[in-house]
């Protein structure tokens, strides 16, 4: 049997990037998904990547950022999933502007998609992550640790510390219902974003950047994309079942100096 089978699984920004790798392990291991993105036609693309996994997949267009009605995100949600036993919040803006240059803006869209969201959609869904003692599972990021060079961050820093924060703080007070919340903070992953932005730097700050990356992370190098669905397929599963408030710093060893 597999670990998950028969489990329902929400992700967030599920139709490419990470949230798409960790939507494949997670289907792979049994679980039904419901992909929430703001572009039909990317979210179309994954179902159809994802429909040789023998699983169920739906797919929601919603811009979370909006924040207009998560009582009617919840209800749009309840149609496909009544019961949800595994929640990814994975969502998110990486916004990266000097400090002296940040616009109200900015910082309002961070906080929106990569705080508000996370916080309001966990909330409409309680009732049913109590009734299936569900796991919650944060996107997190090295950048609440940890600055890279030629890089500011000090806006998309400030809300993945806020990210764990909640983590730590919504674990201890759910706790007593059976619901674990914990976290993964990704490292440098080599998506489509990161890749275009390192090809994109000067050769100078491009040998710059290369010459941290081998130098900083103790294996010498980015992650790969699958390399972080096993770590949510275990946070996931019954094999977590006492591991909860925790953050997962999933980072080629960057943090450990």
């Amino acid at each position: 049997m597999k670990l998950l089978e028969k489990k329902n699984a929400i992700v967030t920004g599920g139709s490419d990037g990470i949230g798409y790798e960790i939507a494949k392990a997670l289907a792979q291991n049994g679980a039904n998904l419901l992909l929430i993105g703001r572009n039909e036609e990317k979210l179309c693309k994954a179902a159809l990547s994802l429909s040789n996994t023998g699983v169920q997949v739906e797919t929601l267009s919603y811009d979370l950022s909006c924040l207009l009605s998560f009582s009617e995100l919840s209800g749009k949600i309840a149609n496909i999933f009544l019961e949800i036993d595994i929640l990814v919040n994975n969502a998110g803006v990486a916004k990266f502007s000097s400090f002296e240059t940040v616009s109200m803006q900015e910082i309002d869209y961070s906080f929106d998609l990569n705080v508000k969201a996370l916080f309001l959609l966990t909330q409409a869904l309680l009732p049913s992550l109590k009734r299936n003692q569900a796991s919650i599972i944060n996107i997190s990021s090295f950048h609440a640790f940890r600055v890279m060079p030629g890089i500011f961050s000090t806006v998309y820093s400030m809300t993945k510390g806020a990210v764990n924060a909640f983590t730590k703080a919504l674990a201890y007070e759910l706790g007593p219902f059976g619901i674990r919340v914990n976290a993964i903070a990704p490292g440098n992953v080599r998506t489509a974003k990161v890749q275009a932005y390192v090809n994109n730097l000067p050769g100078d700050k491009r040998e710059t950047f290369n010459e941290f990356v081998r130098t900083n992370y103790p294996l010498g190098r980015f992650g790969n994309l699958e390399e972080l669905g096993g770590i949510a397929v275990y946070l996931a599963s019954a094999q977590a079942s006492w591991v909860t408030g925790s953050i997962f710093n999933i980072d080629g060893g960057l943090t450990t100096n």
